[in-house]
């Protein structure tokens, strides 16, 4: 199948290309990108858990790496969202104890406040509420459960738009410079945050991880600046397209919150599966295998197509249909298998405690003008969210 990624009405809707791509069974070539793909849910979600594909490609099949992106090279290299176990089980183990629910939940009521404080700034009339409202709370909120500034927080959101950046379609040497040039500078930034709370530690996740690899739990020095970094770019790039992405499907079907965290709760995950933020996750075999007919070599390469799994019928009784009272069971916008995402938890609190009160205060919040998706795939996020204020 033939279907760019940077075609505008794409970009816009992917959904009616995904019902196309998902007819043409478990697995299909996608030309554009030169590899097989899968838009089926279960084929997704089986090869998410498979452990015989790994989410980079075996080190003997790497390519060279270019100068220009050295840097940034080795710190994809220690990523759990890269690494295999042991390595991958190892530092895991240690950001799940760090990460517990119980420091997710207490910042609850941070999120509420937050929330508010956010609302009250509003202008008269008109808002866009990307920079005034999802932008904010997930950059600041992944802040403060690390311990780094909130005044760094603009500058933190520069880095990781130009480190993520590199994951787009629309990659060009422009955007890798860009790329190399953040991760440099986040790197520095980081390692010296490091050092100040090695010297004066405080009740936050990155002492925490801190005093880990100086007890001697296996967390070397460019790991845990490499985990650091991580934590702040995923701990907010997806959650601000959730956030927003939610919202615009919350206002074009009508739907409101309640007074019950369970039932609200329940509207999230629909939005989230509905327009996740991201769309596509690649997987590598590491042996030679077959799958649906094709035998797979070693290192190749197949694309998992997350937000069409999850427009699957054979899945979701009709799929296109914004029901929060579906079961959203297994959902993939999440990912699935050893890497699922650890910040779901996270996202899913922020928005718990954040969107209801945006459409609490503001019942007859309405889109001031058509929504614009950005030129990002994979990533599926608005350039915008314009909205009138009554």
């Amino acid at each position: 199948m033939q279907q760019s990624p940077l075609d505008p009405d794409f970009v816009q809707n992917p959904y009616q290309a995904y019902d196309v791509m998902r007819e043409q069974g478990p697995l299909f070539r996608w030309d554009d990108y030169g590899f097989l793909c899968s838009a089926q849910f279960e084929t997704v979600n089986a090869v998410l858990r498979d452990r015989r594909f790994a989410s980079e490609l075996p080190a003997d099949l790497a390519p060279p790496v270019p100068d220009h992106l050295r840097v940034w090279h080795s710190f994809e290299s220690r990523s759990i969202l890269a690494i295999e176990p042991p390595d991958h089980t190892r530092i895991r183990a240690l950001l799940t104890r760090a990460f517990t629910s119980r420091r997710i939940n207490a910042m609850a009521a941070e999120v509420q406040a937050l929330a508010h404080s956010l609302v009250d700034a509003f202008p008269a009339g008109r808002v866009d509420l990307l920079p005034a409202f999802a932008e904010v709370i997930p950059i600041t909120v992944i802040c403060r459960l690390l311990g780094v500034p909130t005044d760094m927080a603009a500058q933190l959101l520069a880095w990781s738009h130009d480190m993520v950046a590199i994951y787009q379609a629309r990659r060009d040497r422009a955007l890798e410079d860009r790329c190399e040039a953040a991760t440099i500078a986040f790197m520095a930034y980081i390692r010296s945050f490091v050092a100040q709370r090695r010297k004066t530690p405080g009740e936050d996740l990155i002492s925490e991880l801190i005093a880990a690899r100086d007890q001697g739990e296996k967390l070397t020095e460019e790991e845990l600046i490499t985990t650091c970094i991580l934590l702040l770019n995923a701990g907010h790039e997806a959650t601000v397209h959730a956030i927003a992405n939610g919202v615009k499907t919350l206002i074009e079907t009508g739907t409101r919150f309640g007074d019950d965290d369970k039932s609200n709760l329940a509207i999230i995950e629909e939005t989230i599966r509905f327009d996740p933020p991201l769309h596509m996750f690649t997987r590598y075999a590491l042996e030679p295998l077959t799958l649906h007919g094709h035998a797979f070599e070693r290192g190749e390469q197949i694309g998992l197509l997350l937000a069409a799994a999850n427009r699957d019928p054979a899945r979701f009784a009709n799929p296109d249909r914004f029901d929060p009272t579906r079961n959203n069971a297994h959902q993939l916008a999440f990912g699935a298998g050893l890497h699922f995402c650890i910040g779901a938890p996270l996202a899913r609190m922020e928005m718990l405690n954040a969107m209801p009160i945006l459409f609490d205060r503001i019942p007859d919040l309405a889109l001031a003008e058509p929504p614009v998706y950005a030129d990002r795939y994979h990533f599926h996020g608005l350039t915008h969210l314009h909205c009138t204020i009554p």
